[in-house]
């Protein structure tokens, strides 16, 4: 059954242990070219890039029209869904089910139920994509450790 106070949250935590013991490093809320953000993405060891687009709402879900357009961002794409979400619809051509994955995740960990399929960036974007990841990561860690340091900084 699906717990009511499971979050987006909740799941993110839990799929980021997840890619943490898979030696995939991720970080939430990563603004996209082109005004869309994903919920996580993650670096692997060899420069693969990874987005997992968490749903907590079977209407959101649903809704989603725009998640084809994170593909271009990534080798690998997951839909990730707390546990006891209906994920039958995933299975739906409309969602890819040949390229896309499965996480089924708690506040405390997660499970991949259906590997995504890889589809390698073309190099140029693998450049933009991973000198964005570096740069987004490491300017969160400054602001973490100097949170006043934002009010120096160029907007950009």
């Amino acid at each position: 059954m699906l717990s009511p106070d499971l979050t987006a949250r909740d799941v993110c935590r839990g799929v980021s242990r997840l890619l943490l013991r898979h030696d995939l490093t991720p970080v939430a809320e990563v603004p996209l070219e082109g005004g869309r953000r994903a919920d996580i993405m993650a670096l692997d060891p060899r420069g693969g890039i990874t987005i997992v687009e968490i749903k907590v709402s079977r209407a959101d879900l649903l809704g989603d029209g725009k998640w084809q357009d994170y593909l271009a961002h990534c080798d690998r794409y997951f839909w990730a869904v707390p546990q006891g979400f209906d994920h039958a619809p995933l299975a739906q051509p409309a969602f890819l089910p040949e390229r896309t994955g499965i996480i089924i995740a708690d506040r405390y960990d997660a499970m991949i139920i259906r590997e995504a399929h890889s589809v390698p960036l073309a190099a140029p974007a693998r450049r933009r994509e991973t000198l964005a990841f570096a740069r987004r990561a490491a300017r969160r860690l400054a602001l973490t450790l100097d949170p006043d340091a934002e009010a120096g900084l160029i907007e950009g």
